[in-house]
């Protein structure tokens, strides 16, 4: 344990600060029994009394407890979801502004109507801040029937997305109201400002920013749509407000800059030669650590020699254009920083996976880069309205954020916000078992391991997700599991166990055996590999009994394994790819991630708001629509345990 650790575990408030509010949870639960005896009207009934007694000089958190205690019993009945006492210290830690660190499962969701329903009944309204428009219309229609139980109203905004195929506009949560979508069913069309005129708001960080930036370009009070910023709750507040912190949402409008000097650009810096230091016939060098890119002395001179140009240096719009394209070849790849789809060149959030629609690089870049990738290059726009999520988030009165994971940013949270971390208990025993990182010395190594460990996992048919930063990655990852590559590298295992385990066996011979298996295995022959392990003796076909049983004796594997693990070898591992490229099928491929054998590669897109089910049986309606006729009929290892993303 260093030296920071046991600093932390010191000197950390969090705990003391949860039992604090074991008095306020037992008082919750003494309101119980009156709770349940109450009818529906005079349940519903409570929120006036409550507003009467804020209106009569007490505080919201005088009535905490009862209030609740409302929330707990109408959910009861509702949603058949009672509140757990570590759900209450949840409700608690969000109402004092904390930053509430709960474990996956332990039904975030749930928590936030209690303390969206007290600070609510102030009138100065709630929101709650989602990192995507299906999880807040999602949450919004799921827990609604509380809040109209009690008889607050219910608004979602949500943005247009080409990513998610969502419909745009505002809503209202209605009961009964049907819409030809499904998942509108329930939602009742508004204007925006309606949508923020409701008690509790759902919505995303993006919407958010832009209502905020959009109502202070206006010239008329009356066109406002947003009103006081008087409570928030965060959900992955560790995504919203650290990574994407300092990301500028812009509101831009047309310029008339001409376009043809991009593509002029374009076709120069294409016969460029760019490298990480400057040296002969170096034109630009590139810094991806520093992200920059620059041309070099002969740079200069090849560039005016291709524009013919007489002093770059004297014309500043043409070294504008010239270092935009620079940046454009040497600074971003393709699949990897963006994507081109339908003719448009797409971003992808380095820290989601997710495509950017809608969002643009400025300074020129992204035209570069329209230009680089030869489809339409549309005309650069002028900022008219710039904010970040972490100026827009300090104007709210009180903030507050859960997460699974809040404490490794914790020092961030309480420099830039004033927000303490509190890290709830869960409600059982923690049985997940966190291991170590495993670390590799080269890249190769990594891939062989994560190979190694799939082709075993998949033998025993337990479901697995591999996480990656990139589309790039993520597609490196699904080409080793061929059954030419994994047959490639068992053959390579059995020869490095060998040369390490083998003695009597001379260093030249070592050596020779160690230099055929440092091959990449994507680009391997299996009949140098063979000739290397027939050179030790060694069996020589990866799909033979006396292979695959070292294997399983290797890696802890039962004899019954030996079925799968065969398979592998022979077909390759069936998978499913979740990255920006295959956005569509997200809901789908993550919510079938659990079921047995599965094998699932996705960059960090995946995770966010959608269930993965033990056994992979598909339960939410708008997956079911999503591609009900890819789900398998055979439900044999289904099962009601699920691991919830909320």
């Amino acid at each position: 344990m260093g030296i920071d650790t046991l600093f932390r575990k010191w000197f950390d408030k969090s705990e003391d600060e949860v039992k604090s509010y074991k008095p306020l949870v037992e008082k919750t639960n003494s309101y119980e029994p009156q709770f349940e005896a109450l009818s529906h009207d005079e349940l519903a009934a409570k929120t006036d009394d409550f507003k009467a007694r804020l209106a009569s000089g007490e505080t919201i958190e005088d009535i905490l407890p009862e209030a609740f205690a409302a929330v707990r019993e109408v959910s009861r009945r509702t949603l058949h979801m009672r509140h757990f006492d570590v759900q209450i210290f949840g409700g608690i830690a969000l109402h004092n502004g904390k930053i509430a660190e709960m474990k996956t499962g332990e039904g975030k969701t749930l928590v936030a109507t209690m303390p969206l329903y007290l600070n609510a009944l102030s009138g100065s309204g709630a929101h709650l801040v989602t990192v995507n428009d299906y999880l807040a219309r999602r949450d919004a229609v799921w827990m609604g029937p509380i809040f109209h139980t009690l008889g607050l109203s219910v608004g979602i905004i949500q943005g247009q997305s080409q990513e998610s195929d969502e419909l745009g506009g505002s809503y209202l949560y209605t009961p009964g109201t049907h819409h030809d979508d499904p998942r509108y069913t329930n939602l009742t069309p508004c204007s925006r400002r309606d949508a923020y005129m409701c008690d509790i708001v759902y919505g995303t960080n993006h919407e958010f920013g832009f209502d905020y930036m959009r109502d202070n370009m206006v010239f008329d009070q009356s066109e406002l749509v947003m009103r006081e910023l008087n409570y928030a709750i965060v959900d992955e507040v560790d995504s919203i407000l650290v990574d994407e912190a300092r990301t500028p949402h812009i509101i831009s409008g047309a310029s008339t800059e001409p376009i043809e000097k991009y593509h002029r650009a374009n076709e120069a810096v294409k016969r460029l030669t760019g490298a990480a230091e400057d040296g002969p016939g170096v034109h630009y060098v590139v810094n991806k650590k520093d992200h920059a890119a620059s041309l070099t002395e002969q740079g200069y001179d090849k560039v005016e020699e291709l524009l013919g140009i007489p002093n770059l240096a004297n014309e500043p719009d043409w070294m504008h254009y010239i270092n935009a394209s620079v940046k454009a070849h040497g600074l971003f790849d393709k699949d990897h920083e963006y994507v081109v789809k339908d003719g448009q060149v797409i971003l992808v959030d380095e820290n989601t996976g997710r495509m950017m629609f809608g969002r643009r690089l400025s300074e020129g870049l992204h035209q570069a880069l329209e230009a680089k990738e030869a489809v339409s290059v549309q005309r650069e726009s002028q900022t008219v309205a710039v904010i970040t999520f972490q100026n827009l988030f300090r104007l709210y009165e009180k903030l507050a954020g859960m997460t699974g994971t809040a404490k490794t940013e914790e020092d961030e949270f309480r420099k830039i916000y004033g927000l303490e971390v509190a890290t709830i208990p869960t409600h059982r025993d923690m049985i997940r078992t966190d291991h170590p990182d495993t670390i590799f010395k080269t890249e190769e190594a990594k891939f062989r391991g994560i190979a190694r460990e799939l082709l075993r996992l998949y033998s025993k048919q337990q479901p697995v997700l591999v996480g990656t930063r990139s589309i790039e990655m993520s597609e490196r990852v699904s080409a080793r599991l061929t059954a030419d590559k994994l047959q490639n590298l068992v053959i390579a295992e059995r020869i490095k166990f060998e040369i390490e385990n083998q003695k009597g066996l001379d260093k030249k011979s070592k050596n020779q055996a160690y230099s055929n298996i440092l091959t990449p295995l994507t680009e391997a022959k299996l009949k140098s590999l063979a000739d290397t392990a027939r050179s030790l003796n060694l069996p020589v076909d990866p799909l033979s009994d006396e292979m695959q049983s070292w294997f399983l004796e290797q890696f802890g594997l039962a004899a019954e394994n030996k079925v799968y693990l065969d398979e592998g070898l022979r077909h390759g591992i069936p998978h499913k790819v979740l990255n920006a490229k295959y956005h569509e099928r997200e809901a789908l491929i993550v919510a079938e991630a659990g079921r047995k054998g599965s094998i699932t590669i996705a960059t960090n897109m995946a995770g966010r708001g959608v269930d993965i089910l033990l056994g992979g049986r598909v339960q939410n309606a708008e997956i079911e629509q999503a591609g009900a006729q890819e789900v398998e009929e055979d439900q044999e290892f289904a099962s009601d345990t699920f691991v919830a993303f909320r």
